[in-house]
């Protein structure tokens, strides 16, 4: 296996909560989309689709830069084992909503971290269990209205105003919810040789 301390680190993705969660990390990365098809599979349980698409964008990207490390990741709601994605109207976030209200969802998020030249990969699951009030229609409303997050699976943001729909989140990894569990993925990162808690250079 060839050195892998000094490789590029590439983010598979070209969410802006993905992006703002790395840059906690303090370290340069590049952002690339994935280009992957995200159609879930005939009777595909809702953690399995987020694991295959997390592999799936971080394997994309890795065989456009093979010699760099590659992160991969996808969150799936999870409703009693059906996938909720993301609403993307008004209409179909007050559907998902009223789904959800009173209930418990599992927020599927999967992570993947490849270099190809290496042959680093390893792959982890960070399940958020999010417990939504039972909500009535007027708020529902007023939320979505406001927030408007009709880019976020489950129609709910809990860095923002969405905070206000919930009862309960249980989850070891903070900020999995939002999308990116920062814990595991420090972990897999030091693993893939890269450095953590370096001194601070000048950016080039």
């Amino acid at each position: 296996m060839s050195d892998i301390s000094n490789r590029k680190l590439i983010l598979g993705s070209t969410s802006t909560y993905r992006r703002e969660l790395l840059s906690r990390l303090r370290i340069p990365f590049s952002v690339e989309s994935p280009h992957v098809d995200e159609t879930p599979l005939p009777d595909e349980h809702p953690a399995e689709l987020a694991c295959r698409l997390a592999l799936a964008k971080a394997q994309a990207v890795a065989q456009r830069f093979p010699d760099c490390v590659v992160i991969g990741s996808d969150q799936v709601a999870d409703l009693e084992g059906h996938a909720l994605g993301k609403p993307g109207n008004h209409e179909r976030a007050t559907l998902q909503l009223r789904q959800m209200r009173g209930k418990t969802v599992i927020f599927q998020t999967a992570l993947a971290v490849v270099c190809l030249d290496s042959g680093f990969c390893q792959q982890d699951m960070a399940p958020v269990k999010v417990i939504f009030r039972d909500l009535d229609d007027t708020e529902i409303e007023n939320y979505l209205r406001q927030e408007q997050p009709y880019d976020c699976a489950g129609s709910a943001k809990s860095e923002g105003l969405g905070i206000a729909l919930l009862e309960a989140i249980e989850s070891d990894d903070p900020t999995a919810l939002v999308g990116l569990p920062l814990i595991r993925t420090s972990r897999m990162l030091r693993a893939a040789g890269i450095q953590l808690l370096t001194p601070q250079r000048a950016h080039a």
